[in-house]
């Protein structure tokens, strides 16, 4: 009995490996297909990518002309998903996101309520400059994010599996913006700086983007395939030192003794939410590496994107010139 036992454990084992290999070709397949569209952006296209295969929503940070708008539509064309977009403007309404109940009259004269879905209904959404909506209009779609369904004139409507926000923000332009309170930025699995392009990507940026005939995003995924690789990242194991690089990161980004110097600099840091992301994201990075589990190499390397978001500096430290890229830098020290 024990070795039927043991055959059986080996062929699950044998079963995840080659998962594991297939949605890693899947993956991998589709990193070089974003890659032939969009250059010079290969740690925002990783990084991306880390966050939808961790089931989780990114918000982007770039000045404008980054092609942050084209990489969402990209990522959209090649991991098969349906994708659409939203300006976000100050005027733009809660019931333009999730949608609205119209009354119609049928030809016998019956009235009744349809519900005419908004843009929120799609698998890949982009939220364009997500600070330029009022409050109002961001909390309903922050509250979608987080809920994976919306509630319109008391009735629930489930969005698509699988749902994925991809929000952009212009760092450099803040007239006439309401930027995101603290607690709802933790929705965000990442917060990814998209910065400028070396020479190299930009000279062949300016041959690739200007000529007759522009290079088209192809599928490398279907929606499907995706959503498997996204059930199997959170069957990769973790390793006991792994985990412990996690706990000891993220717990010492609060104020109080275990960040030791560098703690005294911290107002506010991540909750247990942020220890769960930065668990999601390195099993996703392993799988995007073809590896079967995550090192501490992992945790250091994604660190700042799960993390900067969710914590804030003193007054003082900020008097002082601090930051909290910095900080967080001496935080990883600590760990290796």
């Amino acid at each position: 009995m024990p070795a039927a036992g043991g055959d059986g454990l080996e062929k699950l084992e044998d079963m995840i490996v080659r998962s594991a290999e297939a949605s890693a070709d899947h993956i991998r397949a589709a990193k070089a297909a974003i890659g032939t569209v969009i250059f010079g952006q290969d740690k925002v296209i990783e990084q991306a990518l880390v966050t939808i295969l961790s089931g989780g929503h990114a918000l982007l940070l770039g000045v404008p002309g980054l092609a942050k708008t084209k990489l969402v539509e990209t990522m959209g064309t090649v991991l098969g998903l349906d994708a659409k977009r939203i300006q976000f403007t100050p005027d733009l309404m809660p019931s333009d996101i999730l949608g609205t109940e119209v009354l119609e009259e049928s030809q016998s004269g019956k009235r009744s309520f349809r519900f005419l879905s908004g843009p929120v209904f799609a698998q890949l959404l982009m939220a364009d400059e997500i600070n330029r909506a009022s409050p109002r209009t961001q909390s309903a779609l922050l509250q979608a994010m987080q809920e994976q369904h919306v509630t319109v004139a008391g009735t629930r409507h489930d969005l698509p599996r699988p749902f994925h926000v991809l929000a952009t923000q212009n760092p450099i332009e803040q007239e006439g913006t309401y930027p995101l309170p603290e607690a709802q930025l933790d929705r965000f699995l990442m917060e990814i700086d998209v910065d400028y392009p070396d020479r190299g990507a930009e000279r062949k940026i300016l041959f690739e983007t200007t000529g007759a005939e522009e290079t088209r995003a192809k599928a490398a995924m279907t929606a499907e395939e995706l959503m498997a690789a996204q059930r199997l990242v959170r069957r990769l194991p973790v390793g006991e030192s792994v985990v412990e690089a996690i706990l000891a990161l993220v717990r010492s980004a609060r104020p109080g003794t275990e960040g030791g110097d560098a703690a005294k600099l911290i107002s506010w840091g991540p909750s247990p939410r942020a220890s769960q992301a930065l668990m999601l994201a390195v099993r996703a990075r392993a799988l995007l590496d073809r590896r079967l589990a995550p090192s501490i190499d992992d945790v250091l390397d994604l660190a700042e994107p799960v993390l900067k978001h969710r914590m804030a500096l003193t007054f003082t430290a900020r008097a002082e010139g601090e930051s909290i890229e910095a900080v967080i830098g001496r935080l990883k020290a600590r760990i290796g």
